[in-house]
C-alpha cells in the first residue's frame, strides 16, 4: 500500500500571505461583518485556525485562495454568532455605514450571498477571479456568473433609484 503524500504549509508562507494581504483581508472581513473590530479579529482568528491546519494543507489550490475563503468563512461565522446571540435575522441598518458609501453598500448589502461575496472579494480586496473561486469554493465561471449577476441587480437597482 503506498504512502498519501501530505504538503504542508509552512509558518513562513503563511506569515508573508498575512503580512502581504493583511489590509485587504481586515477590509474584506469588515465589510462582510459590517464592523470593523468584528472584521480584524475574524483575519487574526482565521491565521489561528491556518496555523493550526497547515499541516494538513495539500497545496491542491494556491494558499492565498485557502488563506480568503477561511477568512470570508470566519467573517460569515461571526456575522451568524451575532445575529443568533441579538436575536436578529437580517440587520441591514444604514447607521453603521459610512456617509459617502452609504448608498452604494446598501445596494451591495441588498445582494444575495454569493454575489455580495464576490463583489466584495473582487473590488474591495482585488482578488482575480481564480483566487475568488478558491475562496468562495466554486469554480472561475461561476464567479464570472456571479459577478455579472450581481453587476445586473446593482444596475437595475440604481436605474430604479433614479427614477
Amino acid at each position: 500500500m503506498g504512502r498519501v503524500f501530505v504538503a504542508s504549509v509552512s509558518r513562513r508562507e503563511l506569515e508573508s500571505v498575512y503580512r502581504k494581504h493583511f489590509a485587504r483581508l481586515v477590509r474584506v472581513a469588515t465589510a462582510i461583518t459590517r464592523d470593523e473590530a468584528a472584521g480584524a479579529e475574524a483575519v487574526q482568528e482565521a491565521f489561528v485556525r491556518l496555523l493550526r491546519a497547515r499541516r494538513g494543507y495539500r497545496r491542491d489550490g494556491a494558499i492565498e485562495g485557502w488563506v480568503w475563503r477561511t477568512v470570508v468563512n470566519e467573517a460569515k461565522r461571526r456575522v451568524g454568532q451575532e445575529r443568533l446571540h441579538r436575536g436578529v435575522e437580517d440587520e441591514k441598518t444604514t447607521d453603521e455605514i459610512e456617509e459617502a458609501d452609504q448608498a452604494t453598500r446598501a445596494l451591495i448589502s441588498s445582494l444575495p450571498e454569493r454575489q455580495r461575496l464576490a463583489v466584495f472579494l473582487r473590488y474591495y480586496a482585488d482578488l482575480d477571479y481564480r483566487t475568488i473561486a478558491t475562496a468562495l469554493g466554486v469554480e472561475v465561471g461561476t464567479v464570472s456568473a456571479t459577478l455579472a449577476s450581481a453587476h445586473q441587480s446593482l444596475r437595475a437597482a440604481m436605474e430604479g433609484a433614479v427614477r
